[in-house]
């Protein structure tokens, strides 16, 4: 690894971006959605735990499976996709009132090893693959870019499933159904409720497509992928300042931590970190040249590997990223996670 990190040439990416953008590209794709019955007080409340904008899909949503069950809206799904609803449609069930934790806190509430800040838990699967759906976000001030999929015992990979919440049920059925086949139990409930979900997007003007035309928008603005796939988007200017790449390849850099994580003693360990501390001081080297985005890709690649040895690197990394970018909630969320990352507590509402 010799001479500094270039900025990635102009021709693979697009120049100039900014969380407004985000917002209105999503905003004029959308149809005019009508009014939720959720009240206003409660999406204040949620701007409040969360401090985060909630888009007007997930209030929808809830509304939908308190039709389709009543009595208890968030296992709406339990019985015909084993998905359950958490996160802020606790809020709405008003969970946190009876919470028996006398201090939650929520930005770690059903957060899963890998989710990165970026990342919000709204639905749980299967616990044995610790499989959870959520909302991610670009900025803390922005609506979600899209709606995301995660299995925690696999890896840090987020895949894609639409921009909302229907979309994402949506697809999770699709495929549950191609699994299960046709004429399996529960075929028929399956069914209905692809229907039903089908009728309900259409009439609030939401897309049921996994690429919408917003994120793929989205796609031309991310400037790399990270070992997430999801990517990162940060704003580059028309002279190309706001990112340069690591000068190693993923796979180089993973080969790199590899070392680090199984190294057989100290002396091993401190040796292999060598490359590491390179990379930071290149990161340093961009950070002066306002290339923010290098020092934000490190960071998330370190955390993604998911080994506490690059805590102390991470906490070196990411934070100063999200400040330098104005996304200093995100820094919060990473600090609270990395403190209690080894710890079991994903339900932050029940006792601990």
């Amino acid at each position: 690894m010799t001479g500094r990190a270039k900025r990635k040439p102009k021709s693979t990416q697009e120049s100039g971006t900014g969380n407004g953008e985000l917002k209105k590209a999503r905003a004029d794709e959308s149809k005019a959605v009508p009014m939720s019955e959720v009240e206003s007080k409660q999406s204040d409340e949620m701007v409040q735990l969360y401090k985060l904008q909630m888009p007007d899909d997930l209030y929808h949503f809830w509304d939908f499976c308190k039709e389709l069950c009543p009595d208890s809206p968030r296992g709406a799904l339990k019985d015909t996709l084993g998905l359950q609803l958490v996160g802020p449609f606790d809020i709405l069930a008003g969970a946190h009132k009876k919470s028996k934790n006398p201090q939650p806190n929520f930005h770690l509430h059903w957060r899963y090893l890998y989710d990165p800040p970026e990342f919000q838990t709204i639905l749980l699967g299967s616990e044995d693959r610790q499989l959870h759906i959520g909302y991610y976000r670009d900025s803390p001030d922005s609506l979600p870019a899209f709606v995301g999929e995660n299995e925690a015992k696999k890896g840090c990979t987020i895949a894609q499933m639409g921009d909302n919440v229907f979309a994402a049920v949506f697809l999770y059925l699709l495929r549950r159904r191609k699994e299960r086949g046709s004429k399996k139990a529960g075929g028929e409930a399956l069914e209905s409720l692809q229907a039903q979900l089908r009728d309900r997007a259409e009439t609030l003007g939401l897309s049921l497509e996994q690429k919408t035309k917003g994120m793929k928008q989205r796609d031309k603005k991310v400037v790399t992928k990270t070992f997430h796939g999801a990517g990162i988007v940060v704003p580059v200017d028309k002279n190309d300042v706001g990112y340069r790449e690591l000068p190693e390849t993923d796979a180089g850099l993973k080969k790199i931590l590899k070392a680090i994580a199984e190294a057989r003693n100290d002396d091993e360990r401190v040796k292999a970190f060598g490359p590491l501390q390179e990379m930071v001081t290149f990161v340093q080297f961009a950070n002066d040249e306002c290339d923010y985005g290098m020092g934000y890709e490190l960071g998330m690649d370190l955390f993604c590997y998911g080994s506490h040895y690059f805590h102390k690197v991470i906490r070196q990394l990411l934070p100063m990223a999200y400040s330098l970018l104005k996304r200093n909630l995100f820094g919060d969320i990473l600090e609270a996670h990395l403190s209690s990352r080894s710890h079991d507590d994903l339900d932050q509402l029940s006792a601990h």
